[in-house]
């Protein structure tokens, strides 16, 4: 063979050699999508938002997502900070299900049952960049991951793709999935911690909160569901009317962790869920969705952990909204539905709009 064929042999070889290497391990990379002052910044472990810059009522620009300085201490994070969690967002009590007759045994990560996926769910993978566009009035990035038939115990191969885009004073996040072989339960959220007053601005305490759901989902000492389906009416659970957090989380344990049941349940159509007012900076939030529920998360267990700038974050220094399909509905058949089936598409749609209020 002569010298150029055995060469372009070799440069050949070489250039797929490295391809499949790229395929196959991805590297974790930051990513940054802008449009004027309103700045959102990724990373493709975990699919998570690292920064959202937004102005106050004064014009004044703060991150207004807690977070780390490094992607390293995302890569070894567990309060899920900004992540796409999933196959199964939320609590599956007894890490088990049964589903067409066949008894699913998964990885148990809470205690006795599985957490936001398990271990390795899609909070703790690196996801691929499919499509980055940086550029016009709608900048967008669009992160895919497959995940496995059997990984941490589900069943099925499935394509798992998260968009995030900037329009206008509003981000938009689409999650889609697609079973590839076997049926199987999927329900995938976002787990952003919001304080409004910016990262290093103390507790979410005085936030004005209204949620649009008025029954929830009660849960027992594991915050597994019980299966009843209970009003907030008479409750502390009840932001029906805008109220400020702190006027009612005095009267339960640590705080608010619950799902609530949105009016008018899982729709074509996006509906708001519920709207966090700051009073301080002015700075307004109003999530809108297509799924039927929504988790109230104060963070009541963060402690003494070191975040953006050194700045150290401490219990409810941020809330977080994570519209959702009810908990641990495997188990509960009055639920509804998580299951897609083979060649079947889950589409879960947000739009957080932000605002100023001048008082």
């Amino acid at each position: 063979m002569p010298k150029t064929s055995r060469l372009l042999c070799f440069v050949i070889f070489a250039i797929c050699f490295f391809a499949n290497v790229s395929e196959s391990k991805p590297e974790v990379g930051i990513y940054e999508l802008k449009r004027g002052d309103f700045s959102l910044k990724l990373t493709n472990w975990g699919a998570s938002i690292i920064s959202l810059v937004l102005p106050d009522k004064y014009g004044k620009l703060a991150d207004v997502v807690l977070g780390y300085d490094s992607v390293k201490d995302y890569m070894n994070d567990t309060t899920y900070f900004g992540a796409t969690v999933g196959r199964v967002a939320n609590r599956i009590g007894g890490a088990r299900f049964t589903l067409n007759g066949t008894l699913y045994k998964l990885d148990a990560n809470e205690g006795k049952n599985t957490l936001h996926g398990g271990t390795r769910g899609f909070s703790d993978v690196i996801w691929k960049v499919k499509k980055y566009h940086n550029e016009g009035h709608s900048p967008y990035i669009t992160f895919s991951y497959h995940s496995f038939d059997g990984e941490e115990g589900f069943p099925g191969a499935l394509l798992v793709t998260v968009t995030y885009a900037l329009v206008g004073q509003s981000m938009a996040i689409i999650m889609k999935a697609k079973a590839q072989n076997k049926a199987t339960p999927v329900n995938l959220a976002h787990h952003t911690y919001w304080n409004l007053g910016g990262h290093n601005s103390g507790d979410i305490l005085s936030n004005e909160i209204q949620i649009f759901g008025s029954h929830t989902t009660p849960v027992d000492k594991q915050l597994i569901p019980t299966g009843k389906i209970a009003t907030v009416k008479g409750t502390p659970y009840d932001f029906l009317q805008p109220a400020p957090i702190s006027s009612k989380i005095m009267q339960l344990p640590n705080g608010y962790d619950i799902n609530y049941c949105l009016d008018g349940g899982a729709s074509k159509e996006l509906k708001t869920a519920a709207i966090v007012h700051d009073k301080k900076s002015g700075r307004v939030m109003e999530l809108l969705t297509n799924q039927p529920g929504v988790q109230f998360y104060t963070g009541n267990y963060i402690n003494d952990l070191k975040g953006k700038g050194g700045f150290v974050y401490q219990a409810h220094a941020g809330l977080c909204l994570e519209t959702q399909g009810f908990p641990d509905s495997v188990n509960h058949p009055n639920f509804p539905s998580q299951i897609v089936t083979r060649g079947k598409k889950y589409v879960h749609r947000m739009l957080f709009k932000f605002s100023t209020k001048a008082t």
